[in-house]
């Protein structure tokens, strides 16, 4: 199904008929089907919402850049305009900015939140990483001097070399939107989220470390961490039973 609002046309998905609601926010570059297990757990007693961000599955991404407030404003629209009445909200890592950003310009009804190993919050740069960024900078001025037929082949061999992963894999369209994104810092707004809160981190995660999920923990006063053992940056996938079984035994003592 298409949701359209201003310049977004985004695909989602709605399973299950239950009375209460659950929106499912994925990461950056995610999109619906890595969630596909724990939905097929919920469906029965739920109705739940996935969707596509612009740019990833099935949503076309615009003709411009996009800052976290442009996302923030898109999935309150899709809440309002869904009728999505009082949601639980469960977000992984990059769908925490986005719900961290949603209690900071709105004041939407949310039952409560599931935060997997959410991001938000601007790491401090190491000085091998200082150095790295520098190297860059330096290395780009090339470009102005290089014909154009080679320029395009240089920039994209400088991006491989010292852009992140996330960062090299975008089309060319989306990565401004990317830096403006990641450069975000986001760790006072987070005292804004003022519901019940469970927080899931992986135990060996190197894109969030677990030292930012109990910063969080430490700021969102009625939350709980539960830190899980042997999983990286998607828990839910690592140790899917496990960790689909906390949310589940979470989600029926919340009714």
């Amino acid at each position: 199904m298409k949701f359209c609002v201003n310049d977004f046309t985004i695909y989602y998905e709605k399973q299950g008929n239950g009375h209460n609601n659950i929106l499912i926010l994925p990461g950056w570059g995610d999109n619906r089907p890595s969630f596909n297990y724990l939905i097929s757990l919920l469906k029965d007693d739920f109705t739940i919402y996935s969707l596509d961000y612009p740019g990833f599955g099935k949503s076309p991404f615009p003709n411009r850049d996009l800052t976290i407030d442009d996302y923030t404003d898109l999935i309150n629209d899709f809440i309002i305009g869904k009728k999505i009445d009082n949601p639980t909200i469960i977000a992984h890592s990059f769908g925490g900015r986005i719900v961290i950003n949603l209690f900071t310009r709105y004041h939407l009804e949310i039952k409560n939140l599931i935060l997997i190993d959410i991001a938000g919050i601007k790491p401090t740069k190491r000085w091998y990483q200082k150095v790295r960024e520098k190297t860059y900078k330096l290395l780009k001025k090339i470009a102005f001097i290089l014909p154009t037929k080679m320029k395009h082949y240089y920039l994209e061999k400088l991006i491989k070399l010292f852009g992140s992963n996330d960062y090299a894999s975008l089309s060319k369209n989306i990565r401004n939107t990317f830096i403006k994104i990641v450069n975000r810092d986001q760790r006072e707004d987070i005292k804004n989220i003022d519901v019940d809160t469970l927080i899931i981190w992986g135990e060996n995660d190197r894109d969030v470390p677990l030292s930012d999920g109990y910063f969080i923990n430490k700021n969102i006063r009625d939350s709980g961490l539960i830190v899980i053992p042997k999983s990286g940056h998607f828990p839910y996938l690592d140790r899917a039973y496990y960790v689909n079984k906390i949310i589940l035994e979470y989600l029926k003592n919340c009714k």
